[in-house]
């Protein structure tokens, strides 16, 4: 991504991606890329996520307002710790933000053509 803010997205993705954290950061990349893809259906994936996080990861991208308490239970349910849901959700939303940036960066640069 080259714009103004390039320098800072790659610091932001590396706090978030690359820090030690309670899931590994291959597992927090692969959300990102995941959330990234969600909006336009395109998603080479770069690691496995489960079908008990899809639906979840899903909503954090369309529609994160309606994400409510009985999401989290359910991943809690599912095995993972608060600490973890926390970390997928930060790399969700990132990736939907950063998709969404692209997207409309290459709409630009396509209208300005």
């Amino acid at each position: 991504m080259q714009n103004r803010y390039s320098i800072q997205v790659k610091q932001l993705l590396k706090a978030v991606l690359t820090r030690r954290g309670a899931i590994g950061t291959s597992a927090r990349e692969t959300v990102e890329v995941f959330s990234a893809a969600q909006s336009d259906g395109i998603y080479v994936p770069i690691g496995e996520i489960p079908l008990s996080l899809q639906a979840y990861l899903e909503k954090v991208v369309h529609h994160a307002y309606k994400v409510t308490d009985d999401d989290v239970q359910g991943l809690l349910q599912a095995g993972y710790s608060e600490e973890a849901i926390f970390e997928i959700t930060v790399s969700a939303a990132l990736g939907a933000g950063l998709g969404q940036l692209e997207r409309g960066l290459m709409s630009l640069k396509e209208g300005g053509e």
